[in-house]
């Protein structure tokens, strides 16, 4: 399995307020940057994998929506989650 439970906590540890802050949008943004990598990373090798393609526009989508919110909401926010990230824009 790829994204075990520690993953998780270390991933909402580092960009979350603490390690079980699921909810906040810097948190589910990073979780779905660290999926979108792997994902990436499979299909590289798995080209015709029709499901996992699919899967990840659906991601990428989530995680527009997510930056679109913290855009709205909190912009020195959006643009320190973005610079963390090295997500374009």
């Amino acid at each position: 399995m790829y994204l075990t439970a520690e993953k998780k906590r270390e991933i909402f540890a580092q960009y979350g307020k603490t390690d079980v802050d699921t909810g906040s949008a810097e948190g589910q943004i990073a979780l779905f940057t660290f999926r979108i990598q792997h994902l990436t990373g499979h299909l590289k090798s798995n080209k015709k994998d029709v499901f996992t393609q699919r899967s990840l526009i659906r991601l990428v989508g989530k995680r527009r929506k997510l930056l679109d919110y913290l855009k709205e909401k909190d912009i020195e926010r959006y643009r320190t989650i973005i610079k963390d990230l090295g997500l374009r824009k």
